[in-house]
């Protein structure tokens, strides 16, 4: 009997608790076979878009190829639903005769029903079912407060996290053992045509794939030139767009193409075994694994924030404003405001987008504009090569005050002064905005203040929000629900 390992976000084969856990238990390679399940019906309705579910099947492809050399099969099935798992994945067991099923957990809600009911029919029918914790370096729901709650702040959280982590140090990651008696398979499986008639299907632009290369090799090369280099600045260098200051490995970490293990443990030999002292930049990274993980104990603590709502409840009173007209222009980057306009055109043209430009362009819609944060999370989702609904949820709910966020409301970023600080010769918005490129690096963060006349020949939308005003409506909204 053989056993079958059902791969999820967990797109590799290094550091896959799962996959690791199968081979341990005896037989090695030639006892396994690997299952991916499209679920592209329930991948739309999850507000996956091009560049995140092409990213997702380009990846698979690559896993498919690395297995064939370590001659296991991946099986790759349609189930449009995920409703449709569990008959695809009795049928997949009985006809490789397998009699066991390993596979790491997801926790988004759907995930984890679709996952239940899964291990109940195969169990049923006498198939073992073992699942394992691997999207994070900690299980989400290990951490407690003093009361025996979950954590609703991050700094709290992170304090709990740091001195858990510490426990355990050093780190070890999972070694997936490779069987020496393995040869490859001289023919490519029928799944990799399957893969690549749903890669061409998904027609995802060539300018985002080329940007976003699939494979675990890619995903340690970034992660090691990281370390190697950007890694000594992050601190100071993160929150400009136009530096390469960032690891850019959060598409490959959404996937599951690198583990978050992989990448602390990268960090802290970086840091000479360090954890929260030493190098303050790399320190500074370990706290954004950290906000990962947190997003995620969130999401396993708080489930609602899966059915569209607040983490805070009292938000849900809030009549958000509604203008089709001002949320198009957001979306398409014709907002009058460069700093905005650049960022959301990033995201467009390469299916990615600047942290810092995330928090901007998020607070620029729930607060400038007053429009529901909803709408610019699942904007985000159908966009992002990296979408992640912890992460995004988190991010947006920070954004608009309905989330963990321990500051009030009040925090109102003004865009200009935030693309003054953090873009202060305008080469990121050159970069996006190229008809705004002859401006002075003064005037470039906010044309509207130009002279009449060179106002009037410049092709650029004036502000559709005054902030000073949205901020007087952002600050009466919220009190008004105390």
């Amino acid at each position: 009997m053989k056993t079958l390992v059902w791969f999820r976000n967990d797109l590799r084969i290094a550091d896959n608790t799962a996959l690791a856990a199968a081979m341990a238990q005896g037989g090695g390679a030639a006892s396994l076979s690997g299952v991916l399940l499209i679920a592209m019906e329930q991948w739309k309705q999850h507000d996956w878009g091009l560049p995140k579910i092409d990213f997702i099947l380009r990846n698979a492809l690559a896993l498919s190829q690395s297995l064939a050399a370590m001659n296991i099969p991946l099986h790759v099935i349609a189930a449009e639903r995920f409703a449709d798992a569990p008959n695809a994945l009795l049928k997949i067991t009985g006809d490789e005769r397998c009699s066991h099923l390993f596979f790491n957990k997801e926790y988004e809600v759907n995930e984890v029903s679709r996952d239940e009911a899964v291990t109940s029919e195969l169990r049923a029918a006498g198939v073992k079912v073992s699942a394992f914790h691997d999207q994070t370096v900690l299980p989400p729901d290990q951490l407690r407060t003093g009361a025996g709650q979950f954590y609703r702040v991050f700094t709290p959280f992170k304090n709990s996290w740091i001195s858990a982590i510490k426990e355990r140090l050093p780190l070890s990651t999972v070694r997936t053992i490779k069987a020496a008696a393995a040869s490859p398979r001289e023919s490519e499986h029928p799944s990799d045509d399957l893969l690549r008639h749903a890669i061409a299907k998904v027609n995802c632009p060539a300018t985002i794939t080329a940007m976003w290369p699939a494979g675990e090799s890619e995903a340690k090369e970034r992660l090691k030139r990281f370390t190697q280099q950007a890694i000594r600045t992050y601190k100071t260098a993160r929150d400009f767009p136009a530096l390469q200051g960032t690891s850019a490995l959060s598409p490959y970490l959404s996937a599951g193409v690198i583990s978050a293990r992989k990448c602390l443990t990268a960090a802290i030999s970086a840091n000479d075994g360090q954890l929260d002292s030493g190098d303050h930049n790399i320190t500074t990274w370990i706290s954004e694994l950290v906000w990962r993980e947190f997003y995620r104990h969130v999401m396993v603590g708080f489930p609602r924030i899966c059915k569209h709502q607040p983490f805070r409840s009292e938000t849900r009173r809030i009549q958000w404003r509604e203008s089709e007209a001002d949320f198009q222009a957001w979306c398409q980057g014709e907002t009058g405001v460069p700093i905005v306009d650049a960022a959301m055109k990033q995201l467009l043209a390469t299916g990615w987008m600047h942290n810092r430009l995330r928090m901007i362009t998020a607070m620029y819609l729930t607060k400038d504009l007053f429009i529901d944060w909803r709408k610019g999370e699942r904007f985000f989702m159908q966009h992002l090569v990296d979408a992640d609904l912890a992460q995004n949820n988190g991010g947006w709910q920070w954004s608009s005050s309905t989330g963990t966020d321990a500051a009030p409301y009040f925090r109102i970023f003004n865009p200009i002064s935030q693309s003054k600080r953090f873009d202060p010769q305008g080469e990121f918005i050159r970069q996006y905005c190229p008809h705004l490129a002859g401006l002075d690096d003064k005037m470039i963060h906010d044309p509207s203040q130009l002279p009449p006349l060179m106002r009037g020949q410049l092709d650029y939308p004036s502000p559709i929000a005054d902030h000073s005003k949205a901020r007087a409506r952002v600050m009466e909204a919220f009190k008004a629900i105390k």
